[in-house]
């Protein structure tokens, strides 16, 4: 059985929605592993300086090289980071702040500002570097009383999960109490022990399902209710847990979600409707900065008077927020800051490349109507050949063996530059394989991310039962066909023999001569224990 591609992270790599930087289309730098880490010629770091002190700038971000930035890795390091402290504020770096902005309730903009800075402080301490909880070096079963890099790994899990936890490298009350929830949560015993199974859920639900969302955008809902789901409620359960709540991450607004939002509505003077309007937006994000300021600007539509004819890269504005929202929602993977820098540059060329617009990274009128939903697809397919291309590209890639260059450059398609072997890639493959042949402007480096769209007629994707060469294959393997548990696969149909059998290639498969997963056509059907969905793209 292929590995499952649900999950983004496969190892201990910090590659979540917090952690993703676009690619220009025009432009697409795939990172080496060399470049990314950081790896190379050792150089002395500049002596650390106290981040409150007047010698570090009010907000520390990436493009800086100081002793502010080697004492900001230190720290960060002291909660399982793991980065070459150099001194300077690289894309590990800002990857690594944002993670901890997520795990601790602080907006996720990968600025350090004064609330990151103290908090940075108050959580300090020296903590053992994380370890695999597969490996060799962790026992079979971890519990209470157990301290070390194991402790330090889970720790960080459970935390990227949502779950209230000190990563300090000791398991204590508190975290025994957040693994016995995650274990309850995910149908296991709860009995507290980190064994063979719970390992297993902790890196297969790692990651978050979807896009966060300001909420205060007009992306989001102007009231957020039960039964919602997707990037908003992410945002939503972060926020919550920043204040105190103890929510999974998940995406989905359900009793717990809405238990927790009655709460912090009844300690904050609102109305315990568990409805997120205006005013619980407003409460949800006070006191909670991004900076050094008040959180990103309100929101402003991009053709009131308020915003320029052209928005550009240096802007700093409630346009910008809006902007930032409005791609997330086509895909993108932004901090929604309202600062328009070079991330935002390069997401605005990918959404003008693939909207067939000049790609010039200026938001002028044409692009700004393509945001909001207003723009004709072209009658004739892309320059990339279109749906029809989309197998005789994926058998071109037959052979590619995971950590290769020719299987690493898939992920420039979602925005990474991460090798194969350090996260699933099956869906990052198929985006790879729709952005070279230009069949939908959709990618995601999730299963469930394809099915939900074309399960809604989105980006030319819709579900077929009548599946033909070309057409995309996504599989539950535990069933259901919710493909929302961390056991999904997807990839190319290639041939259709009737009746219940096909072939399909797929990415982060089996290779059926043993050794390293790769680019390999398999065998599947219809009748074999598991779900599979049909994704026609026209």
């Amino acid at each position: 059985m292929s590995k499952m591609c649900q999950v983004h992270a496969k190892k201990d790599v910090r590659s979540s929605w917090r952690s993703r930087v676009a690619v220009s289309a025009a432009t697409t730098v795939v990172l080496s592993a060399v470049t990314l880490f950081g790896a190379g010629p050792a150089m002395a770091a500049p002596a650390p300086i106290k981040l409150t002190s007047s010698s570090c700038p009010a907000t520390i971000q990436q493009g800086q090289t100081s002793g502010c930035v080697t004492e900001l890795q230190n720290l960060l390091n002291t909660h399982g980071a793991g980065l070459t402290v150099d001194g300077n504020f690289g894309l590990v770096t800002l990857y690594a702040v944002r993670e901890y902005q997520a795990g601790t309730g602080i907006a996720v903009d990968g600025m350090v500002g004064p609330q990151t800075k103290a908090k940075l402080y108050a959580t300090g301490g020296s903590v053992p570097a994380p370890v695999n909880l597969n490996s060799a070096s962790c026992p079979a079963n971890i519990v209470q009383g157990n301290t070390g890099g194991c402790v330090t790994e889970l720790q960080r899990l459970l935390s990227r999960r949502g779950y209230a936890v000190d990563v300090d490298g000791d398991f204590g009350a508190g975290t025994l109490a957040a693994v016995k929830s995650f274990q309850s949560a995910h149908g296991l015993t709860s009995d507290g022990q980190v064994g063979t199974n719970t390992k297993t859920k902790l890196y297969d639900t790692n990651e978050s399902p979807t896009t966060a969302l300001d909420l205060r955008s007009a992306a989001c809902p102007a009231e957020i209710t039960e039964g919602e789901t997707g990037g908003c409620v992410v945002t939503l359960q972060a926020l919550l847990n920043g204040k105190g709540q103890h929510l999974d991450v998940d995406g989905e607004f359900g009793p717990s979600t809405l238990t927790a939002v009655k709460s912090f509505q009844s300690a904050n003077g609102l109305t315990a409707d568990g409805i997120v309007g205006p005013n619980t937006k407003v409460a949800l994000y006070s006191n909670i900065s991004g900076g050094g300021s008040s959180g990103a600007p309100a929101p402003i539509n991009l053709n009131s008077a308020s915003c320029p004819s052209e928005i550009a890269q240096g802007q700093k504005s409630g346009c910008v927020t809006e902007l930032q929202s409005l791609l997330n929602h086509h895909g993108a993977d932004l901090a929604v800051d309202g600062d328009f820098g070079p991330m935002t540059d390069s997401a605005v060329r990918d959404f003008q490349a693939e909207k067939g617009l000049a790609v010039d990274g200026k938001v002028g009128s044409n692009t700004k109507s393509a945001l909001y939903g207003a723009v004709t697809p072209p009658s004739s397919p892309p320059p990339g050949g279109g749906y029809a291309k989309m197998l005789e590209v994926a058998e071109a890639e037959v052979g590619a063996v995971e950590g290769s260059s020719q299987a690493n450059r898939y992920g420039a398609a979602v925005g990474l530059s991460l090798s194969t072997n350090d996260y699933f890639w099956c869906a990052t493959f198929v985006s790879w394989v729709a952005k070279q042949t230009g069949a939908t402007s959709y990618r995601n480096s999730y299963v469930s991310g394809w099915v939900k769209q074309a399960r809604a007629g989105n980006y030319h994707l819709s579900v077929t039962n009548d599946p033909q060469p070309g057409d995309i294959v996504a599989y539950d393997w535990n069933g259901g066909s919710n493909f929302n548990d961390g056991e999904e696969h997807i990839g190319i149909v290639r041939t259709v023999s009737g009746g219940s059998s096909f072939t399909a290639v797929e990415g982060n498969t089996g290779n059926p001569n043993g050794g390293k997963d790769g680019v390999y056509i398999k065998n599947r059907s219809t009748t074999s224990g598991y779900d599979v969905v049909f994704i026609r793209v026209r």
